[in-house]
């Protein structure tokens, strides 16, 4: 059995395409996963599968959700071990202080890369940092100046849609759950 974990984007944010995690789930077991778990309601869903090509894997669950709650949503699908990675070649120093920076973890969509998005924004001096990693940015700002933070050009850009964020915290519980899975 391979492990996954599906990174829905844009659900329960601001009130729009509201979905409720047990929803969710059932929508994942109706599908033929296993193992299927959420975590919290930004979207987050690990399972297991036979099936081990994540192409045919995210066309897979697009079609569930779009049948399931008639909303066109994209995911960002990590294997266990892809998770490992990202977690494992984190830059040095990355989520140790959480009291001073807040960190992100960008989940790219393919074709997307992270050298792409570094070569279209500017970050902010003294509050932002970024660094490329495999289908991943690793994104910290200064907390006392998080509202001078580039970030929103990222939000704002034509390749947001080809992306998907998750803090540090989730990102490491994922993995957490995902290892519970694999055994």
């Amino acid at each position: 059995m391979k492990v996954f974990a599906a990174l829905l984007r844009g659900i329960n944010v601001g009130g729009n395409n509201l979905i409720k995690m047990k929803d969710l789930a059932a929508c994942f077991e109706r599908t033929g996963f296993s193992h299927v778990r959420t975590y919290i309601q930004s979207g987050n869903v690990v399972f297991s599968t036979e099936e081990a090509d994540k192409t045919r894997l995210t066309s897979l669950i697009e079609g569930a959700l779009f049948q399931q709650f008639q909303l066109e949503l994209k995911v960002v699908l990590r294997s266990v071990d892809e998770f490992k990675d990202i977690v494992r070649l984190a830059p040095d120093g990355f989520g140790s202080d959480p009291a001073s920076y807040r960190y992100d973890v960008l989940f790219l969509r393919a074709p997307l890369t992270s050298a792409e998005i570094m070569n279209s924004i500017s970050l902010k001096e003294g509050v932002d940092q970024a660094f490329g990693g495999n289908e991943v940015l690793y994104f910290s700002r200064l907390i006392a100046r998080a509202s001078q933070s580039r970030l929103t050009k990222i939000i704002s850009s034509p390749f947001y849609r080809s992306l998907t964020i998750r803090n540090w915290n989730t990102t490491l519980k994922l993995l957490e759950l995902l290892e519970a899975i694999q055994g």
